[in-house]
């Protein structure tokens, strides 16, 4: 079963989050496991808040990840960057629908 992680930020340094994740993604291409897709999405009701989407192929993988040091690491890198503690949704997919 597919996994998804949401990261709810809050942070006026978007732009530092941002290649924060292009260098970890980066760092961590040659792994064989880890996130098959990701992305941003700008909150447009509340300025400054962002939703990271990290999709896994399943739990088991995500949890391999976030059990990494660099993971770890790039994890404390984006709670400097953010204006309050970041909050993790660990979500199943159920359902993918394509349009």
């Amino acid at each position: 079963m597919r996994f998804t992680q949401i990261l709810d930020v809050e942070t006026d340094r978007m732009d530092e989050v941002r290649a924060l994740m292009d260098e970890w993604g980066a760092e961590n291409e040659p792994r064989d496991y880890g996130p098959s897709r990701s992305m941003i999405l700008k909150d447009r009701d509340n300025p400054g808040r962002y939703y990271v989407v990290v999709e896994f192929d399943s739990y088991e993988e995500a949890m391999r990840n976030n059990d990494d040091p660099g993971t770890s690491e790039m994890a404390q890198r984006l709670e400097s960057l953010c204006s309050r503690p970041t909050k993790f949704l660990n979500c199943d997919v159920l359902e993918i629908q394509t349009a």
